[in-house]
């Protein structure tokens, strides 16, 4: 089999293009220079103290830097616009929507950045997160609710901000151990990516979708166990928000609950996790946003005797699985979708070895 039978036999909507270089171009440079940045910023927030002191709730035992969502926003950032760059014509169609996530994104990493240094009040947090979903319905990207009732359009807001707001707040709420929160959102953006590749009119998630993967996958380096830099709030928030973006990009209609078991699929570990969370801190009357503590899954398994490297990779396998699940529910071949997690996990396991070696 040729290359353009091999892309065809994926499901790459334009096999005979060059569409599919900008994406893997994109995914590579976000890739490395999250990588290779991540120690240089590092080193830089230790000196200013940009950094998580140890408290009962946190696991690290030592200051750890929490600029990682920095040099994940750049690298995400420097990949798409070199590609933008390189290739005009292939994302000239879809720059509006890469622009309005990027936009919704950066304000969400500099809120997530000021809470990591000095903190906000809950409020404002999940006030900054409701404007930048209302971002992204003013420019057409939501949940559609094609019902054939009056209030049809107040029902596509509102599903769009609770979409968009709650899985914000379940990727940062599972930011609570080394490596976890990285790996859920590589293998949910590399599994979208494979899912959007198939439809030339979600071109713009596609893209973003290799730079996220690639920008998770480089940031993952240094994060897997024993962690020497954490994303924060503001990489949280950014990886959170982009998910949740992209998987609505295209044109999702719901005209049954059916409707929104894929997207939920893709993003089940986090669902479950953040739902847990709240029903049982507001069956013990707390506030879910503003009283954290040791109610999470990984928290659970760490408590059953799990190392944070067997609860990370028991997370992940569960996310490999639900996002298995999507797809095939998206209608991709077996092929593909063997292709795809086989790719994840060549590119996870590879990670891990790495960081491990280094060590």
């Amino acid at each position: 089999m040729n290359l353009y039978g091999f892309l065809q036999s994926l499901g790459i909507a334009n096999p005979s293009g060059t569409g599919w270089l900008a994406v893997i171009f994109t995914f590579l440079l976000a890739w490395v220079v999250t990588w290779r940045l991540t120690p240089s910023v590092r080193s830089f927030a230790l000196q200013v103290g940009w950094a998580d002191q140890p408290n009962e709730r946190r696991l690290n035992r030592e200051p750890l830097p929490n600029a990682g969502g920095l040099v994940i926003y750049f690298g995400v950032l420097a990949a798409l616009v070199l590609a933008t760059l390189l290739r005009p014509i292939v994302i000239e169609g879809v720059l509006a929507e890469v622009l309005t996530i990027l936009l919704g994104g950066s304000i969400l990493v500099l809120v997530g950045f000021i809470d990591d240094q000095f903190g906000l009040p809950p409020w404002v947090r999940l006030l900054t997160q409701i404007l930048t979903a209302l971002l992204l319905i003013s420019s057409g990207i939501k949940i559609e609710a094609p019902l054939g009732t009056p209030i049809d359009s107040l029902l596509a807001i509102c599903l769009t901000v609770l979409w968009v707001v709650g899985i914000t707040n379940a990727i940062n709420l599972m930011d609570g151990m080394d490596g976890l929160a990285g790996g859920v959102s590589f293998i949910t953006a590399m599994s979208l990516l494979a899912v959007s590749a198939q439809f030339e009119a979600r071109a713009a998630a596609t893209l973003l979708l290799a730079a996220l993967g690639g920008g998770a996958l480089g940031f993952l380096r240094h994060n897997f166990y024993p962690s020497r830099i954490i994303m924060g709030d503001a990489g949280a928030y950014f990886f959170g928000y982009v998910l949740a973006a992209t998987t609505i990009l295209g044109n999702l209609k719901v005209t049954t609950v059916f409707a929104l078991v894929p997207p939920v699929l893709f993003l089940l570990l986090p669902v479950i996790d953040t739902t847990q969370v709240f029903v049982l801190r507001l069956m013990a009357g707390k506030n879910p946003l503003s009283n954290p503590g040791k109610d999470h899954l990984h928290h659970r398994l760490l408590a059953w005797g799990f190392s944070q490297r067997h609860t990370a990779l028991t997370l992940w396998t569960v996310t490999i699985v639900s996002n298995w699940l999507a797809m095939q529910l998206q209608g991709m071949s077996t092929m593909a979708a063997l292709v795809t997690i086989a790719s994840i996990v060549a590119l996870l396991s590879f990670t891990i070895w790495r960081r491990i070696r280094s060590l």
